[in-house]
């Protein structure tokens, strides 16, 4: 019989039956009580009459079972929107948000303490890479925003601190997590991973053919030039690998591209830059998320755009034939917006 820690928010609902199979068994009856039991009751799966039932399998469970997602050591709010505070076993601490949408909940979920892409406009980036997230670190985050809200949180934006695609294995295996039928059963389409722009784990996200999968990718600058300077993953991924590697993407059937572009006054946002997207990203059916600067803390190495700019710069772009969505600004009273996230001491209530 193993003795290896057996951890309930690193495994599917298949993969959890065979975990108890192999190690007691046991199988599809008792992990679908204590999947049951940690994602829809919020309890303790030993405390399950399944497994009171069966003292022996609790016994081991008691032993074996490893549950360190991490404690939700503080939240706030402002406007609807919730930052929360997570303290993982380490000391370490990340930040996820919940954002209210029209009809439902948005949990942006963090996958990485820091983050090693050093973009200028990002707070995350300001603190260097300390470590990946476990699986269940990153599944936990939603764990607790369903938690405290129910299944009102439909939408898993993998958009927080760190990025993604640098944690490819992790990510993957926590989007497997969040979407199993038997446990969040959260829809694959309401799952969207946000990278900056690495080409290698763009294909490897392809080569496992989930077209309802959304892709969001940072752009912020239309040429090289200019992208280096913005973000120096460009100058190792640049602009013309990058749509090669897009070009490679699978799409479900009426579906767009999605790629962000954070407005800098003075910065990307010049006519030319709207010729420049515009002609980018015309091979591709793709949508601009269009969103202004925020601030980091301390001296900011920019400014925050007025809204006549934002929308200036949103209807050049129409007028170059890009479709571009506005996006409105939550949570930065709580530095909880795009670009804003980092490792800090718990919030003050």
């Amino acid at each position: 019989m193993s003795t290896d820690p057996l951890p309930i928010l690193e495994l599917t609902f298949p993969e959890l039956a065979d975990e108890l199979g192999r190690r007691y068994g046991r199988g599809a009856y008792h992990a679908a009580a204590i999947l049951a039991a940690v994602y829809k009751k919020g309890l303790d799966p030993l405390q399950t009459p399944a497994l009171q039932a069966s003292p022996r399998l609790a016994a081991a469970l008691a032993r074996d079972a490893s549950f360190e997602p991490g404690v939700v050591v503080d939240a706030k709010t402002s406007g609807g929107v919730v930052k929360f505070v997570t303290r993982l076993c380490d000391d370490e601490t990340i930040e996820s948000v919940v954002l209210p949408m029209a009809t439902h909940l948005t949990v942006c979920v963090s996958t990485q303490v820091g983050c090693r892409m050093g973009c200028r406009f990002c707070e995350t980036a300001r603190m260097g890479w300390r470590r990946d997230l476990r699986v269940e670190e990153i599944v936990g985050q939603v764990v607790a925003a369903r938690r405290r809200f129910g299944d009102g949180v439909r939408n898993v934006v993998f958009m927080g601190m760190g990025e993604p695609l640098d944690n490819f294995d992790n990510v993957v295996q926590a989007v497997r997590v969040i979407t199993d039928q038997r446990g969040l059963d959260v829809a694959m389409r309401h799952v969207t991973i946000s990278t900056c722009g690495l080409d290698d784990g763009i294909r490897s996200l392809a080569a496992l053919n989930w077209p309802h999968l959304k892709l969001a990718v940072s752009l912020n600058a239309p040429n090289d030039r200019l992208r280096n300077e913005l973000m120096p993953v460009n100058r190792r991924v640049p602009l013309a690998r990058l749509m090669e590697a897009l070009r490679a993407f699978p799409l479900a059937k009426d579906a767009a591209l999605m790629m962000a572009y954070v407005l800098v006054p003075g910065v990307n946002d010049r006519p030319e830059h709207a010729r420049q997207v515009a002609a980018l990203l015309a091979p591709f059916k793709a949508r601009i998320n269009l969103i202004g600067y925020n601030p980091l803390s301390g001296v900011a190495a920019y400014r925050a755009p007025q809204a006549d700019e934002v929308e200036a710069f949103a209807r050049r772009l129409a007028e170059a034939g890009v479709f571009v969505c506005r996006r409105r600004t939550k949570g930065r009273e709580l530095a909880a917006a795009c670009g804003q996230l980092r490792s800090r001491v718990p919030l003050q209530k």
